[in-house]
């Protein structure tokens, strides 16, 4: 599915005040990362809803979704099985008393795929990257932190989901490398897009889609200085999970390391 979905296309709606939008089309290309920024209640999950839904000017917008350039057909629009969007949002939580081994392993089998153990290795791995509270196979789903089940399920939508196109709202506060999150989603393809207030990761996207009023009021592409500023902040923002960790455990912090410092 993956390699079926090269472009998503936004066409223009209107905003809350009825105003047509002022852009022509908005492209995001397959290994793309755009953010949504805006302040609350601009209508930022408007546009994921009408992504997620393939809106064809059925919405509250109005707007037109695209999938490589043509309209999507009634059973891509409808039908579960196709699964062309993965959603993840701040507040999910697991409800199932089973172990990480064990729930990645049916996630398999629902994805008419065999138990691969290599592969759970690999979605763990990855995971553990990506958090500083390390996951084990055997670990209870109850029993997870915010941050580890943020981090169990976006290595799980970029290698167990057949969704080509991923939608995050606002996981900023979610306890994760937030950089090395979005390299992993990218590495396998995705189009990603994410609602965030964070500069850490509206700095790590390729472009910025600016919601005022209902309405996308313009697109910003990131410039290499923005990118560098996310990739110090996210840096800033790991050291600080460090930390926690050491003041969770008991220990003293003698010292805070500089950006500059070298690792050894």
């Amino acid at each position: 599915m993956t390699s079926e979905v090269k472009k998503i296309t936004i066409l223009p709606g209107i905003n809350k005040s009825g105003e047509k939008e002022k852009f022509e089309r908005i492209d995001i290309e397959e290994g793309e990362i755009i953010a949504i920024v805006g302040p609350t209640g601009s209508g930022k999950s408007q546009l994921l809803y009408d992504i997620e839904k393939l809106a064809q000017g059925d919405s509250k917008s109005k707007r037109v979704i695209l999938v490589n350039g043509k309209k999507p057909s009634k059973k891509l629009r409808s039908e579960p099985k196709r699964k062309l969007i993965a959603s993840l949002a701040q507040s999910m939580n697991f409800l199932t008393d089973i172990s990480v081994k064990d729930f990645l392993g049916l996630h398999l089998k629902a994805r008419g795929k065999k138990i691969n153990a290599a592969l759970i290795k690999e979605v763990i791995k990855e995971a553990n990257e990506i958090t500083g509270e390390s996951i084990s196979p055997e670990t209870n789903l109850l029993n997870l932190s915010g941050g580890q089940s943020r981090a169990l399920m976006i290595s799980d939508v970029a290698n167990i989901s057949v969704s080509p196109v991923i939608l995050l709202d606002e996981i900023e506060n979610a306890g994760i490398d937030k950089e090395k999150a979005m390299q992993i989603l990218v590495e396998e393809g995705k189009i990603v897009l994410i609602v965030t207030h964070d500069p850490t990761l509206a700095f790590n996207t390729d472009k910025r889609v600016i919601i005022k009023n209902g309405g996308i009021a313009k697109v910003l592409k990131t410039t290499l200085r923005e990118k560098g500023i996310g990739h110090y902040f996210n840096w800033v923002g790991n050291h600080s999970l460090e930390i926690r960790e050491k003041i969770r455990k008991g220990e003293k912090v003698e010292k805070v390391k500089l950006f500059c410092e070298k690792k050894e």
